[in-house]
């Protein structure tokens, strides 16, 4: 599907064009799930080529809002694949593929759930406290937030010409592009991190090695709210040129 705009000058946004191709390799994106979408023929038509102004892109960039309130419908399978398809063209120096998604969904949440109630209370033991009952139900129902968790994880190699903090950028910067393919695909989410995040039970449940890192929970679904319009943003403090 093709949208075609009046004027100015255009740019052409491809929307995961090889979604299938860059996502097929289980070592890549791993679906968390204890169930299968069913997608019907109008959700096959997810690789979009959709032609915009570079001042719509600008804009709707801008216009990108974490939203914390997530419900179905969520993105099935096939749409997934399509923003991780974009998320992987984040700059990567060699080639490293520094990064891995997981997909929890469904009932899968509460396995999840029990991996941050394990992390809590251990770092609760670690501290001399004991946590309340009330304080472990919130952390169980974290991951009920959401029908969906993109969970990024770094997968860093070494390399004598890519230290280990440019792969965690490369990670960083594919978390932006996932949320950005994920709202292009009608969707919203928010970025979540927290303390429990690097856990030791935490990164076993997603097999992540000791000297890797749980950089993003991306929460996805669809808003139950209007967008809460972006006050104008300022960056004369943050931006200086040089010539």
């Amino acid at each position: 599907m093709t949208q075609s705009l009046d004027n100015g000058s255009t740019t052409t946004v491809a929307l995961a064009a090889n979604a299938q191709q860059a996502t097929d390799d289980s070592n890549f994106v791993h679906i968390n799930a204890d169930h299968s979408n069913t997608i019907d023929a109008s959700e096959q038509d997810v690789f979009t080529n959709a032609t915009v102004t570079d001042e719509q892109v600008i804009n709707w960039i801008n216009s990108r809002r974490s939203i914390g309130n997530l419900n179905i419908p969520a993105p099935n399978h096939e749409q997934i694949k399509a923003a991780v398809a974009c998320a992987v063209t984040a700059p990567d120096h060699k080639k490293l593929r520094p990064w891995r998604f997981i997909v929890t969904e469904g009932n899968a949440r509460h396995d999840l759930g029990r991996a941050l109630l394990a992390a809590a209370e251990a770092q609760a033991v670690a501290k001399g406290e004991e946590l309340t009952d009330k304080a472990r139900q919130k952390t169980y129902n974290l991951p009920l937030r959401a029908p969906v968790i993109i969970t990024v994880t770094t997968a860093m190699q070494e390399h004598k010409k890519v230290p280990e903090f440019e792969q965690m950028l490369s990670a960083g910067a594919a978390v932006q592009n996932l949320i950005l393919a994920l709202q292009a695909q009608g969707f919203s989410s928010v970025w979540r991190t927290g303390l429990l995040c690097n856990e030791p039970a935490v990164k076993d449940y997603f097999n992540v090695a000791a000297d890797d890192y749980v950089v993003a929970f991306v929460y996805t679904g669809t808003r139950g709210c209007e967008m809460p319009p972006r006050d104008e943003i300022e960056i004369d403090d943050v931006l200086s040129f040089r010539a």
